[in-house]
């Protein structure tokens, strides 16, 4: 998925390096030349841009004309629902999240400004890409670096191959253990035995595996 993130602050930044990690194509521009630059090293596989996201040229040289998803989080309200509204009407990106910082300006973010996703300020990260992305199965949530192990999330849908079978019928990719599933809102022990349902949710610790080899796990 090719992703245009504008605003490089914290926020912009941690979903830039998730949805790298996850093997996206992710540009991320900022207005600020030093924030740029201090990024330069910390986010090795994103494609940094300096400048103005508000200005169309600007969006057009980032790739917005390819882009799959525009993600718009800036600290600056206005800013966010003209990134939107640029993507939604000028170039025709299938799909826009916008932050909203201001709960009070939250009803102008809908459709009439290009926001396909309103996001407030406060939502936890994970949730935001969720919502951003479409993702409705395979997340990853963290990385331990010093363990050198991710933390996968995925869903049992209805549409999942996985359900019906056991746990242990689902052959996972090398170095991958399933550490729980959530089965209505409770923590379940992952024994081999189990048999997946719809609407079960289960958290992976791998060592290797990508999210796509654990999507074709189970989806």
């Amino acid at each position: 998925m090719n992703v245009l993130i504008a605003g490089a602050g914290r926020l912009g930044t941690q979903i830039a390096r998730v949805l790298s990690a996850a093997r996206n194509e992710i540009t991320l521009i900022d207005v600020d030349d030093d924030r740029v630059a201090e990024l330069e090293s910390r986010l090795p596989g994103v494609r940094l841009v300096t400048g103005d996201a508000c200005e169309p040229a600007l969006l057009e040289h980032s790739g917005a004309l390819t882009a799959d998803l525009v993600i718009a989080t800036t600290g600056d309200d206005e800013d966010n629902l003209v990134i939107s509204l640029l993507a939604k009407r000028q170039f025709s990106v299938t799909r826009v999240a916008a932050r909203v910082n201001d709960a009070d300006n939250a009803w102008l973010f809908d459709a009439r400004w290009g926001v396909d996703v309103a996001v407030p300020a406060a939502t936890p990260l994970i949730s935001l890409i969720e919502e951003a992305t479409g993702a409705t199965d395979t997340v990853a949530l963290l990385r331990l670096s010093k363990a050198g192990v991710d933390v996968i999330e995925t869903a049992i849908t209805p549409q999942s191959r996985a359900v019906g079978r056991t746990l242990g019928e689902v052959r996972l990719p090398e170095g991958t253990v399933v550490a729980t599933i959530v089965r209505g809102g409770q923590p379940t022990v992952p024994d081999p035995a189990i048999r997946l349902h719809a609407g079960d949710e289960l958290l992976l610790v791998s060592h290797s595996a990508t999210e796509q080899e654990i999507h074709a796990a189970f989806q």
